[in-house]
């Protein structure tokens, strides 16, 4: 239920107010904190990385997030009427009634053209439609398959799109012979003068529908919920929009329907960075591992890789795992990753300590290092 769910703001931490940019750092330190592959095992950890995950879905959504400021969870809930965000709250099939001239610019028999009347039984093409998903780095990284809920326009199933009832058909208008449109004369002081006009017996469309379609009201079209499985191909970026042919409102006398614009939002990912094609990642490894190298266990897209880093491997050095990157999505190539090391510096060291490391130091031919207060370490006169 919506009222047991906590407030997505405070699930990431950040205000109201919070930027777009406030909003995905926020989500990047939570989904680190409690990241199941940090957190092995931990049920509470994989919770609240679900719950933050779920408030980054709407926060970072400019849509989901208006819904969400005014309705709250209901506003993103697809079980209450405001989630919907296509008709409002309906059932499988519903009458369009006016909300036609919100699809079509102009009641749905009315001037198409703004003034300029072309044949009104000619086919058109139905509406594009737009709708968004949000995935995960690695669905990004791999391709995966989301379910898509859409409010769409289809032709009516009970008279075949033609708006008449079951065993009647529609009719050429005698009074315009199905141009919808009709030469009105007037008289004016500089002659007679000749203008069209919509045909006020059949509304324009040029067809009379004696016994209309009681589903459709004579439409030939319906309002319908649908959901639609979506193939997201691997590679996809964030912020990418994928076009599905023919999966918008359908067409008008016979036209084709439009197509639905996907827009993927890509939830950030808590140690992986995407640079094009490639994958950046830091591994932090002790300065003892730094001197004396050591294997690495590397978290990759494919899971963990071997990677044996050599002696004397510097902070900041990079190496790179080839083919362990993204496909991209166009000639399905892979990047590499890179990998940044860094070297923890000890913050906190006890006595014994200290004196290993003096003595290391000593080891190397190094002498106790000695800061002249006014000079510093390198003799350099400090500003």
């Amino acid at each position: 239920m919506a009222d047991n769910k906590r407030d997505y703001y405070e699930v990431l931490g950040v205000d109201k107010s919070a930027s777009a940019d406030e909003i995905k750092k926020a989500y990047r330190k939570k989904a680190k904190q409690y990241h199941p592959d940090l957190n092995p095992g931990d049920a509470e950890a994989e919770a609240k990385f679900k719950e933050a995950n779920e408030a980054y879905e709407v926060l970072s959504d400019e849509q989901k997030k208006a819904r969400y400021d005014q309705f709250g969870h209901a506003g993103v809930d697809p079980n209450f009427g405001a989630g919907g965000g296509g008709f409002g709250g309906f059932g499988d099939e519903i009458d369009l009634g006016d909300i036609f001239s919100s699809f079509f610019g102009g009641g749905f028999g009315g001037g198409f053209g703004g003034g300029r009347r072309s044949n009104p039984n000619a086919p058109r093409r139905g509406e594009d439609l737009q709708s968004t998903v949000t995935i995960s780095f690695e669905e990004a990284a791999k391709g995966c398959k989301r379910k898509v809920d859409i409010n769409r326009v289809e032709g009516c199933t009970d008279c075949m799109g033609t708006g008449a009832q079951s065993g009647t058909s529609p009719t050429t208008c005698p009074e315009c012979h199905g141009t919808g449109q009709v030469s009105v004369q007037q008289r004016t002081p500089f002659g007679i003068m000749s203008t069209q006009k919509a045909c006020s017996r059949c509304g324009g469309k040029g067809k009379i529908i004696e016994h209309p379609c009681q589903k459709c009201r004579g439409r030939g079209r319906v309002a319908k919920h649908n959901t639609l499985e979506i193939e997201i191909p691997a590679g996809v970026d964030d912020r990418q929009t994928l076009k599905v042919r023919g999966e918008g409102n359908r067409g008008i006398n016979g036209g084709p329907s439009g197509d639905l614009h996907i827009t993927v939002n890509v939830r950030p990912h808590p140690f992986f960075e995407r640079d094009g094609i490639n994958v950046w990642c830091e591994v932090h490894v002790t300065m003892v591992q730094a001197t004396l190298g050591d294997t690495l266990f590397v978290p990759t897209l494919d899971g963990k890789v071997k990677y044996e880093m050599p002696a004397g491997t510097q902070p900041g050095a990079v190496f790179v795992l080839k083919g362990r990157g993204i496909q991209n999505i166009h000639t399905k190539a892979r990047g590499n990753q890179m990998v940044r090391i860094i070297v923890d510096i000890p913050t906190k060291l006890n006595e014994p300590q200290k004196e290993a490391l003096l003595r290391f130091n000593e080891a190397m031919g190094g002498s106790k290092p000695e800061i002249d207060e006014k000079k510093g370490f390198f003799g350099k006169k400090r500003r």
